[in-house]
């Protein structure tokens, strides 16, 4: 019932961009009960290969302890603990995570900015389509650093620019119109995905990303587009 309760108190919430903590978890408890089948009608199924491709570029092994931030319901959580990964999923939304109760992983509350995990804890860190909607992204991959093992490796799944020009320019519209349109089919709080397509043409390129993730003290930094660039895999290794 609480769910549900926090659902409906929060269904017409959305942030702003200036991504005031509180604001942002009332908006994900909103969205939080059809959540996964929006996101899936939203990136046209490409969120599965996306998921897949997060996994494979941790390059995560047996008995490694993982820990996914931002994890919403925990379906990445999940991907990320195939093969005897030992996946940790940790969001400060408690409506998303107990959307995902269901899903057989551990899950803890937490602040990306102030995560509840000792110094060089975890042998990797993974956070998807989440660190665009921290208060002080620069925090977190300081944040991220202090809580992974040296020689551990980051992996960042975000939105991105894509890299044909044509494409962009129609990218950017499906943004700002096709995709609230679409949301409010299929979501609970479809304002929310107002700010996600705001939040998304905010957000920085993948060469200035990655430059911000070595000045948090990552090594080795390089990213890979997927779909032309609409999403990036930004990959480091904690030195």
């Amino acid at each position: 019932m609480a769910d549900r309760r926090d659902s409906a108190h929060t269904a017409g919430s959305r942030a702003g961009l200036d991504k005031q903590p509180h604001e942002v978890a009332a908006m994900f408890d909103g969205v939080a009960r059809r959540y996964d089948l929006t996101n899936t009608v939203l990136s046209g199924g490409r969120d599965a290969a996306w998921r897949r491709a997060t996994r494979e570029a941790l390059g995560a092994r047996p008995g490694d302890l993982v820990l996914d931030v931002a994890a919403g319901t925990a379906v990445s959580t999940v991907e990320l603990a195939a093969g005897g990964v030992r996946a940790v999923a940790c969001d400060f939304s408690q409506g998303m995570l107990l959307a995902g109760a269901g899903r057989p992983v551990p899950k803890v509350a937490g602040d990306a900015m102030a995560l509840p995990f000792a110094d060089a804890s975890v042998d990797g860190l993974v956070v998807s389509f989440g660190l665009r909607n921290v208060a002080d992204p620069d925090v977190a991959l300081r944040e991220f650093a202090r809580v992974v093992r040296p020689g551990g490796r980051l992996v960042i799944c975000e939105f991105s620019s894509p890299t044909w020009k044509p494409f962009r320019t129609v990218y950017t519209e499906y943004l700002m119109r096709a995709l609230p349109r679409i949301a409010r089919a299929l979501s609970s709080n479809p304002d929310a995905y107002v700010y996600l397509a705001e939040s998304i043409r905010a957000w920085p390129d993948q060469p200035a990303l990655a430059a911000r993730i070595q000045a948090a003290g990552w090594t080795d930094v390089a990213w890979r587009n997927l779909t032309g660039g609409v999403v990036a895999l930004h990959r480091a290794v904690r030195p």
